[in-house]
């Protein structure tokens, strides 16, 4: 009987020590949380706050469409689908026929203008022969029509006096008329001769710019010629493949893309409210929705000079009296800083959240520097 009124007694007590014990508890528990809060706000107010990011963000590649310069039937395709490239690999071999005949064609023209242009050297030797003979038939009808006037000056006083008869003087008048005709037909025919070698000479300038021309068209045609060889203007992986054996393909068609996953990077749009500090060369950290724990890690390459809607088909027009201001989104390319084997695993279009690292810029005095 006095155990159980002792255990009355104590009931009250240690329920006042339970009590007691539960308000220290909860008092420890509050100054924790506070703490916590507390600790949480210093961080942010001194550094979290410069962490700004956005999960509107992209792996791209700047990738390059494949397509034809020339027009033809595909004769063979290199590559598959998913197929690693180099620069300069072949892809695609269009029937090169029609462009070998052109080339040949105008090969052809080439050599036909050579002909010419021989031909045309040949004339102007000829002719130039042909200047010196006439040259050499009007002196000697110079010297006949001097010699037949040297002849009527001397007997035209002995004519005069009847030493001679006046028919011998006509005679020898003739003489001279037909030396000075002779002279007269003489120097026609060599003028007309110097005129022939420039006419010739003209000739042999056309066949020299019907060459020239040939051959402008002979390199046109081998461009065309390389061109049946479609090779890969950069290295990468090849995607989106259309193209098949037996297609006729036209001049622009796209027959397939070259990713170059090595060059692949990050567009992140943050709010115009996020990048006043930020700045090229800060560091950001990357978490891709395909590849959940991982962390990657790069920097800050660039921004953009606008605005997306600035680039859009149609920009806004916000000069009209229903106006709502939206947060406008800046693109920001994010350069990613992983190894070989950690790149392999990126594919551009893939989602990503973002977050940069703009505590560096907290004192920079000039908010726009850099954007």
């Amino acid at each position: 009987m006095a155990e159980e009124l002792e255990a009355a007694a104590s009931e009250p007590e240690k329920r006042k020590r339970l009590s007691a014990n539960a308000r220290r508890g909860l008092l420890a528990g509050a100054v924790l949380v506070a703490l916590l809060i507390l600790a949480w706000v210093a961080y942010y107010m001194i550094r979290g706050k410069y962490y700004e990011g956005t999960n509107d963000a992209y792996l791209q590649a700047d990738a390059v469409t494949v397509s034809s310069k020339v027009s033809g039937y595909v004769d063979q395709v290199y590559v598959v689908d998913n197929q690693d490239v180099t620069a300069g690999q072949p892809l695609v071999h269009i029937d090169p026929r029609d462009y070998s005949a052109q080339t040949a064609q105008f090969q052809a023209q080439i050599d036909l203008a050579l002909a010419s242009a021989a031909n045309v050297r040949a004339g102007i030797s000829e002719q130039q022969a042909a200047v010196e003979q006439a040259r050499a038939q009007l002196a000697a009808n110079r010297s006949d029509l001097a010699f037949a006037q040297d002849e009527v000056a001397r007997y035209t006083p002995l004519a005069q006096s009847g030493a001679e008869t006046r028919e011998k003087l006509q005679s020898l008048r003739n003489t001279a008329a037909r030396a000075a005709n002779a002279v007269a037909a003489s120097t026609a025919a060599l003028d007309a001769a110097e005129l022939r070698i420039g006419s010739l000479k003209a000739q042999g300038q056309q066949a020299q710019a019907q060459r020239e021309a040939a051959v402008a068209q002979r390199g046109a045609a081998n461009v065309n010629l390389a061109s049946t060889i479609i090779r890969a203007a950069i290295p990468g992986r090849v995607g989106n493949k259309s193209v098949q054996q037996g297609q006729f393909v036209q001049p622009g068609l796209r027959l397939m893309s070259v990713v170059p996953l090595q060059s692949i990077y990050i567009t992140a749009n943050f709010k115009e409210t996020q990048v006043g500090l930020m700045r090229p060369g800060q560091p950001a950290e990357i978490k891709l929705d395909a590849l959940p724990g991982t962390t990657l890690h790069g920097h800050v390459q660039s921004i953009a000079p606008g605005t997306g809607a600035q680039f859009s088909l149609l920009p806004p027009q916000n000069a009209t009296g229903n106006f709502t201001k939206i947060v406008q989104r800046v693109p920001v390319r994010i350069a990613i800083d992983v190894t070989a084997e950690e790149r392999a695993r990126l594919v551009p279009g893939y989602s990503a959240k973002v977050t940069v690292d703009t505590y560096a810029a907290k004192h920079d005095p000039d908010q726009t520097r850099g954007q």
